[in-house]
């Protein structure tokens, strides 16, 4: 039995029997499981589905509805609240909606396929991808992704050292051990089908899990949507279960956090967070109302869901993490990151070059202290001139010659206007801002621990911000940090029900426009700005990256990723100072900006939208070393 030969109606949160033993006429009854609608009480609910043909009791289930833009609309009493940690969570690069989310998406599967009594029955297991997925998928470790998902692996806890060598041994020996305990051979070229050229309604980044059983009847199929930063939502599904998707096991959530439905003053206070905000007015409001900062605003609605102690190990945690980020990705002794363009790593020899100083005599030979690394022991970094090629007997090496050499000055001298002698100017704490970010991109472009801030994509760009408040600003670092993270996420659930935080729906504006965004939020926060002045510095932040294209060559997050993330640290903190600079005055609000980025993603062409179809992806050649296929 084809699945291609059916066309089926998925539901997402548990695998049920569906429609056995209802009446059909002469219409044979599906042998198979579908997955149903767990209801916002938590209850599941069986609704009929249409499966080889048969309409459920409330009609045929066709294309969404949509409002006149061509977006579905989006309802006034669906709100923007949702727990910090559900925007900032810990996972694997290089990608959080190709990477994090398919193996989050894998592992709910067998989840679900384990509670139904299915997985001992399972012989095949077929994995359709679509859209963006299909067409970047490769470069962003889709496959290896979902696969060890299967095996029950999870983004958070996952050893990213193992990875690489567990995808190899599935490849080599095809085989795969669902859920690590039932092995089934697996043959990726006859089991995983690339379908690129179709998109599934929902969104961009679908994928089709199906499992057969050993007469090659189909028991159990469901389909997914990885939608950003992390998020895995299911089409009748995308306001609850993406939230408690997040964390896999969807009996352990708080039923609070199963819908964002409703508000404050037509639900029971104690289903609901304290403080209900839809948008960025609603939010400033809420400062004004009751006297209290946006970072004030986050915590207690935190609190519906978490204790004190709770809170702030969560938000220490995250920020370890980000912080060994930084560490590993400047410390790090590998110099090319993976993949076909064999691009070098630059973060360690831009933070040597910073930590010379100005005075780089004084300094040579001498040993530098790394960057702390949250709860890891701290080590060492040495200085350039440690690493310089020497010999035993002393002779200078091939690096201290060629620095001897006199400086080429290029251009004419028999010219009115002389040429300008090469020299490197440093503004040290900008330097460092950019040596930040670009260091925990190209540990997310390895396949390293990350944090989802808002997506992988642009996982530099906050840690960068906060990393430079902490060591250049801050005189209190842990209230820095809290005050950051949490105006942070504020702005982050404002773009995520207004917009979208998924590239493969908005371009690289949905990624780095708005973890840049954020950042200035952030850091005007930090610098004590007033909320309205805080939701300026985010307005700045976006507004200046509306319309940014997502073009990655050859499916890496590399090109143009890791300089963007640069970039936007930078465009975070001249937002935030522009802002405070601003006395109060200022046309566009940010429910404006967030508006327009939702527009513009509208209007952009899919090929700009993590395809590698146009931009940079097609004008940059990239020399193969075997024939293409």
């Amino acid at each position: 039995m084809s699945i291609c030969s059916r066309r089926i109606a998925i539901r997402a949160a548990r695998v049920l029997p569906c429609l056995a033993g209802r009446p059909s006429g002469n219409r044979a009854q599906p042998k198979y499981y579908v997955l149903a609608t767990r209801s916002f009480s938590g209850s599941t609910s069986r609704r009929a589905l249409r499966v080889n043909g048969i309409e459920d009791d409330n009609g045929p289930l066709d294309k969404p509805v949509k409002g006149e833009d061509g977006l579905a609309p989006r309802p006034d009493h669906e709100h923007a609240v949702i727990s910090a940690f559900d925007l900032f969570s810990i996972g694997v690069g290089p990608s959080s909606s190709h990477t994090v989310g398919p193996m989050r998406a894998g592992k709910i599967f067998i989840t679900d396929l384990t509670e139904l009594g299915l997985l001992d029955k399972v012989r095949t297991v077929k994995i359709a991808l679509y859209g963006s997925l299909a067409a970047t998928g490769k470069g962003h470790h889709t496959p290896q992704a979902i696969l060890l998902g299967l095996e029950g692996s999870d983004p958070e806890t996952i050893d990213t050292g193992t990875i690489s060598s567990r995808y190899n041994d599935i490849l080599t020996n095809k085989t795969l051990m669902l859920g690590g305990k039932h092995r089934i051979v697996y043959d990726m070229d006859r089991d995983m089908l690339w379908r690129w050229d179709q998109v599934l309604k929902t969104h961009p980044n679908g994928m089709r899990f199906s499992v057969f059983g050993d007469d090659g009847d189909l028991l159990a199929t469901n389909e997914y949507y990885s939608v950003g930063g992390g998020f895995v939502v299911n089409e009748k599904t995308k306001v609850d279960e993406n939230l408690f998707y997040k964390g896999v096991d969807k009996h352990k959530v708080d039923p609070a956090r199963l819908t964002q439905q409703g508000d404050a003053s037509s639900q029971p206070i104690e289903e609901h967070p304290p403080f209900i905000f839809h948008s960025g007015d609603s939010l400033l409001a809420l400062t004004k109302k009751h006297n209290m900062t946006i970072a004030q605003i986050v915590y207690d609605n935190e609190r519906h869901f978490f204790s004190h102690d709770d809170i702030n190990s969560k938000l220490m945690r995250i920020w370890a993490v980000m912080d060994e980020c930084i560490r590993s990705g400047v410390s790090t002794t590998e110099t090319t990151l993976p993949g076909r363009l064999n691009l070098r790593r630059r973060a360690p020899l831009l933070y040597r070059r910073l930590m010379r100083g100005f005075y780089p005599g004084v300094m040579q030979g001498v040993a530098f202290p790394a960057i702390g690394g949250g709860e890891s022991p701290t080590g060492f970094i040495g200085s350039p001139e440690e690493h310089a090629e020497s010999t035993s007997s002393g002779t200078p090496s091939k690096q201290d010659m060629a620095s001897s050499r006199p400086t080429r000055v290029i251009g004419s001298f028999n010219h009115p206007i002389l040429p300008m002698p090469p020299r490197r100017t440093v503004f040290p704490a900008m330097d460092f801002l950019s040596c930040y970010a670009i260091a925990v991109n190209e540990v997310n472009a390895s396949g390293g621990r990350i944090v989802t801030s808002p997506t992988n994509g642009a996982a530099g760009v906050i840690p960068a911000v906060l990393k430079y408040i902490v060591e250049f600003v801050s005189d209190s670092p842990e209230k820095s940090i809290e005050t950051f993270l949490l105006t942070a996420a504020a702005v982050g659930m404002l773009f995520k029900r207004g917009s979208t935080i998924s590239a493969a729906e908005g371009g690289c504006q949905a990624e780095v426009g708005v973890a840049c965004s954020m950042a200035a939020a952030g850091f005007a926060a930090c610098m004590g700005a007033s909320p309205e002045t805080v939701l300026q510095a985010a307005e700045i932040g976006i507004e200046h990256n509306l319309g940014l294209t997502c073009d990655p060559i050859d499916g890496l997050v590399q090109v143009p990723c890791i300089e963007r993330n640069s970039l936007g640290a930078v465009k975070a903190v001249t937002a935030a100072q522009l802002s405070m600079a601003s006395d109060g005055i200022y046309r566009v609000t940010l429910d404006e900006a967030i508006e327009a980025m939702r527009l513009t993603a509208l209007d952009m062409s899919v090929k700009y939208k993590e395809t590698s179809l146009s931009g940079l992806a097609t004008t940059v050649r990239i020399p193969l070393t075997v024939p293409a296929c």
